[in-house]
């Protein structure tokens, strides 16, 4: 099957269409026949090296797919081959064909495109499992949300927006996204490039600071984080881009009941995925059945185009998500 390979870490350079070994399905998985995938942060750290693919899972990038089912591992009820479906995958997904557990399969409404379906899975179960399971977020609440047009964040505010609309949303963008994410239902939009986030949050909050913290930066945003949140606040981490060390004064955390979650998809257990999996099926894919919430596909590129696609992610210029079609 054709697949993206690489022989070596380092820059998007490195990635090249070959062929490889065709997938089988283990005994409680499925292969997909992949019709399209996307481009993931998580992809880049790992085509340099700085990411391994949890043990058991194939070396191929890729964490989410779209596609048909191709074949069926000998334990897999409910499902049948030919069926449209997309997935959280470990590994695999640039590829013509990638393996999923049957439980973390959800079907393709019939309004949604192959392009559309393989933006669900990775991005907005990551928004709604960080920002809603863990973060707790609830209505009438105010969340502070980092990453402007990136495929998470983009999904974060659709989430809340309709989820709970009381619910008041400040975002840190650049410049030349400000605009497009107030479109997109901001109430705040904060340009990082030219103002403190941190003394624009307190002001917009009237220092009370936000309830719940999207963060994919890590180390170099910890300090204003903590100084954004309200008593009882919420941060979670989801991402290290801005170094994984900081110092912090834990006195004001302790004292205003502050809660730091560390969070990453990919590595949880099965288990874990299965029931996060069902849990989004149940309260956000109606509305992505019925059209209330519509992925943002910022670019469609062929499969063979994937070191382009990358290079769009490291410059920043995207604006919801880069998908690869196969």
């Amino acid at each position: 099957m054709k697949a993206i390979l690489q022989e070596k870490f380092g820059d998007a350079s490195v990635l090249l269409i070959g062929e490889t070994e065709k997938p089988t399905a283990e005994k409680d998985q499925v292969v997909i026949k992949v019709s399209a995938t996307t481009i993931n942060r998580a992809d880049i750290i790992q085509r340099e090296g700085n990411y391994n693919q949890p043990p058991g899972d194939s070396p191929i990038l890729g964490l989410e797919v779209a596609g048909i089912i191709d074949e069926l591992g000998p334990n897999v009820a409910g499902f049948e081959i030919g069926e449209r479906v997309m997935s959280l995958v470990g590994g695999g997904g640039y590829a013509e064909y990638a393996t999923a557990y049957a439980n973390h399969l959800i079907r393709i409404p019939e309004s949604m495109t192959f392009e559309e379906a393989a933006c669900v899975c990775e991005t907005y179960i990551t928004a709604y499992l960080n920002v809603f399971m863990l973060g707790r977020l609830e209505n009438a609440e105010t969340t502070l949300l980092h990453g402007g047009g990136g495929g998470v964040n983009t999904a974060a505010i659709q989430l809340c927006k309709k989820l709970m609309p009381e619910v008041s949303i400040i975002v840190t963008a650049s410049p030349g996204k400000i605009e497009r994410v107030k479109a997109l239902g901001a109430n705040h939009v904060i340009n990082y490039k030219n103002d403190d986030f941190a003394d624009a949050v307190r002001t917009l909050t009237k220092k009370k600071g936000v309830n719940v913290i999207l963060d994919h930066i890590g180390g170099g945003y910890l300090t204003q984080n903590l100084r954004c949140l309200a008593v009882g606040g919420r941060l979670v981490i989801i991402g290290l881009m801005g170094g994984h060390k900081s110092d912090i004064n834990l006195a004001p955390l302790m004292v205003k009941r502050q809660q730091i979650l560390g969070s990453v998809l990919r590595s949880r257990p099965v288990e874990e995925k299965t029931s996060i999996t069902k849990q989004f099926s149940h309260d956000v894919l109606p509305l992505l059945a019925k059209g209330d919430i519509e992925p943002l596909i910022h670019q469609v590129l062929p499969l063979e185009k994937a070191a382009e696609a990358h290079q769009i992610m490291e410059n920043s210029a995207h604006f919801g998500k880069i998908v690869l079609t196969v």
